[in-house]
């Protein structure tokens, strides 16, 4: 039976960014030996004057995970929770809980700047994504899918002692409401363990929780630097030293030399960079 993992995140959570390499190396050390599902957290109703510039940038310095705030001043984002309802809109056609499409509006959003918070933008996203594109459409306005993101959001306001005792519980805007902090996890295995990691964390203690409730990596060798960019598409130097096991300077060597080949590609952020294969 599969350790079951609940991330309750939002696509505009830059702590849930900088945390891919972590969700990333997860997925390739214990494979189907962990059921993900993905809940929307509701970061923001409506966001703040002057947007999320700062915390963009501290996230940035301090994970390594690239960024441009830029789209905070050039018409900014009104809200995060159209982004989430066309998360949900997308798990309802494709097997990964719509990782796949959260993580191409998190490329879009931190990396490539786009306002991702209208239907036709969320839409052309969908695209991208190769979802089907009139049953996308036909979701992303239903009733069944306010219903399902109503539902994900009463489970990240329904704070857990554990976050309570922690000093952990965080407020959605503007409204003021509780919830828990983005990200969170919530690892569970037999017998009902349970094991839970409030904000973001690092990817030891991501595989520690996972251990802790019976998962068991899968055994698999890790792929190399090009094999982790074909699986999961563009993905950050910091992703790939936890994807591959690899030390950053051996992930740098390796892309700097790969590139040479014209085998991979640098795909450029105001700060920080993407790489895909070629």
């Amino acid at each position: 039976m599969a350790v079951r993992v609940r991330c309750i995140t939002d696509p505009v959570c830059v702590w849930s960014w900088a945390s891919e390499p972590a969700v990333r190396g997860l997925m390739t050390e214990f494979g189907a030996g962990l059921g993900w599902t993905f809940t929307m957290g509701g970061l923001a109703r409506e966001f703040p004057p002057g947007g999320m510039v700062k915390q963009w940038l501290e996230a940035s310095a301090e994970t390594g995970m690239p960024a441009d705030p830029r789209v905070w001043f050039d018409g900014p984002m009104s809200s995060s929770y159209p982004a989430c309802m066309a998360v949900k809109a997308a798990s309802e056609q494709v097997a990964d809980g719509g990782y796949s499409y959260l993580r191409a509006l998190r490329e879009g959003i931190f990396c490539h700047g786009r306002k991702l918070d209208t239907s036709e933008a969320l839409v052309e996203e969908a695209r991208g994504a190769g979802l089907a594109l009139d049953r996308f459409r036909s979701d992303l306005g239903s009733h069944a899918i306010v219903e399902s993101f109503g539902a994900d959001l009463e489970i990240a306001r329904d704070v857990p002692p554990e976050a309570r005792d922690a000093g952990k519980v965080r407020c959605s805007q503007p409204m003021g409401q509780e919830r828990v902090p983005l990200p969170t996890l919530r690892f569970e295995g037999e017998g009902d363990e349970v094991r839970w990691l409030f904000g973001y964390a690092s990817p030891e203690d991501y595989r520690e929780a996972a251990m802790a409730v019976g998962a068991q990596p899968s055994g698999d060798a890790r792929p190399g630097v090009l094999d982790a960019l074909r699986r999961f598409g563009r993905m950050a130097a910091p992703e790939l030293a936890v994807v591959c096991d690899l030390p950053a300077p051996r992930v740098e060597s390796e892309l700097a030399q790969l590139a040479l080949e014209w085998r991979v590609r640098l795909v450029a952020v105001l700060a920080g960079r993407l790489w895909e294969a070629a």
